[in-house]
């Protein structure tokens, strides 16, 4: 049955917030405080704010804490708002870091790829050092660590994509970087035996942001949409956030490694097809499809967590509705393109 269109933010943020049955049954279960590290990103006001309407659900006073530099205090203002107890800290100042309260759960978030090109020695930093003093202060939490599908090779478009198993072969020094942040944790969950989750994240989208969104405000103008990465994979910001919360649980030393994505492989052509039939636009298109593409198998998370609850089918409606109305987005583009790893 279609989904009826999202008109507002507002309710853009009810929709990607709304905690699955799954999601409360953890929080009747899962005690102690929830940290999000990182929360003032693109997915972390959606992360912490399901987590709380899940608590609030499922009866659990536990608090979930958003911890971020909060460069734009309105966010930090929602947040509270939305029930979630803020803390503004930078996590490359140790000493802060080990101000930051204890809690049995922490969901890490923090990193920095746009805009790597050009500040690398920051990007290695955030993606490295600031996960080391994270990993010592919460040697004794469980941590669920955002990582990323870029992390593995090219791969070809017919394969399936790439698996756990995969070795990792990183191009570029934003995905060089990331391993490096997987690396430190599982260095310091070897050492301490702390239980945690690497989430390789491949790729989240919503209404204003993500790869869907790009294509969609090419078609639009009328612009070429490039198809030098012909095709790629994609989840609902909701349940990439609903699943990350499932995966506290199962958090483990040496770590769990799960990939995150749609079971889709999907054609940049299709989509930008089936987006211009929906806006009453024929798509332009530039460049050829590669054999390869950076793509991830996630078959592991779906036996452990099933279907995606929002189609890529029906994102594609969402945001040609969202585009078409003229909308706000994020204005940040995910560069899905490239594929020499420079951001």
């Amino acid at each position: 049955m279609p989904q009826p269109p999202i008109n507002s933010i507002d309710e853009l943020e009810e929709r990607l917030s709304r905690p699955t049955p799954e999601v409360v049954q953890l929080f009747r279960e899962l005690q102690g405080d929830l940290l999000v590290l990182g929360v003032a990103g693109k997915m972390g006001p959606t992360l912490a704010r399901m987590a709380r309407r899940a608590m609030d659900e499922a009866g659990n006073t536990a608090k979930v804490i958003g911890v971020a530099r909060f460069s734009q205090p309105e966010m930090r203002d929602r947040l509270e708002q939305a029930g979630i107890q803020t803390i503004a800290c930078d996590l490359l100042d140790a000493e802060a870091v080990q101000r930051l309260p204890d809690a049995p759960n922490v969901v890490f978030m923090a990193g920095m790829k746009f805009g790597t090109t050009g500040a690398e020695p920051l990007t290695w930093a955030m993606n490295t050092v600031a996960p080391a003093y994270v990993a010592s202060r919460y040697r004794q939490s469980r941590i669920v660590v955002f990582s990323t599908g870029n992390v593995y090779p090219l791969v070809p478009v017919t394969g399936g994509g790439a698996t756990e198993e995969t070795p990792p072969e990183p191009i570029g020094e934003y995905a060089q970087s990331a391993l490096g942040r997987e690396r430190v944790f599982q260095y310091f969950s070897g050492r301490y035996g702390t239980p945690a989750v690497i989430y390789r994240l491949n790729y989240a989208v919503e209404l204003r942001y993500g790869i869907i969104l790009d294509v969609a405000q090419r078609v639009w103008a009328g612009e070429p949409v490039s198809l030098a990465m012909g095709c790629v994979n994609v989840i609902w910001q909701g349940d990439a956030c609903a699943w990350a919360l499932r995966c506290l649980p199962l958090a483990q030393s040496p770590p769990l490694v799960l990939n995150a994505t749609g079971p889709e492989t999907l054609s940049i052509r299709y989509l930008a097809g089936r987006l211009g039939d929906l806006m009453g636009k024929q798509p332009r298109f530039e460049g050829a499809e590669a054999d390869t593409a950076l793509l991830s198998n996630a078959s592991k998370a779906h036996r452990l967590f099933g279907y995606p609850t929002v189609t890529v089918d029906t994102v594609i409606q969402w945001v040609a509705h969202w585009v078409m109305q003229g909308l706000p987005t994020l204005n940040k583009p995910t560069h899905y393109e490239v594929r020499d790893g420079r951001f």
